[in-house]
């Protein structure tokens, strides 16, 4: 099984910045493409960046692209979600997930969310 813990949400300005992080352990982390998630209040949870297991290859979604950067080192087992030029629009809860495919909803591993805000 691959268990994994996000850190690093909270209350921003939007404007501001906030990295959140993602520790992975389990399996070979190495193995996994990763990516992050997030659902604001009465949304569907949707797709935000993913990562290739070698960090080659990354893609984002539309409404982050330029504002967020995906990021991973794999001798820690961990991924970052760099985040900044926030918007109140990005408040929601940001799932780490492992094992994704880009745009694709069902990764096979989530972790618990972690809470971002953007107060205007």
């Amino acid at each position: 099984q691959v268990q994994l813990a996000e850190s690093g949400g909270g209350l921003v300005q939007a404007g501001g910045s906030l990295r959140l992080s993602c520790a992975h352990s389990g399996r070979t982390f190495s193995n996994y493409d990763m990516g992050w998630y997030r659902q604001a209040p009465g949304k569907e949870r949707e797709f935000v960046s993913s990562i290739s297991r070698s960090g080659g290859y990354i893609t984002y979604a539309d409404s982050v692209k330029g504002r967020f950067t995906i990021s991973r080192d794999n001798a820690k087992n961990m991924v970052y979600l760099q985040m900044n030029s926030l918007k109140p629009e990005d408040t929601a809860v940001y799932y780490c997930a492992a094992d994704v495919v880009p745009y694709d909803l069902d990764p096979t591993y989530w972790g618990q969310g972690t809470q971002v805000t953007v107060s205007l």
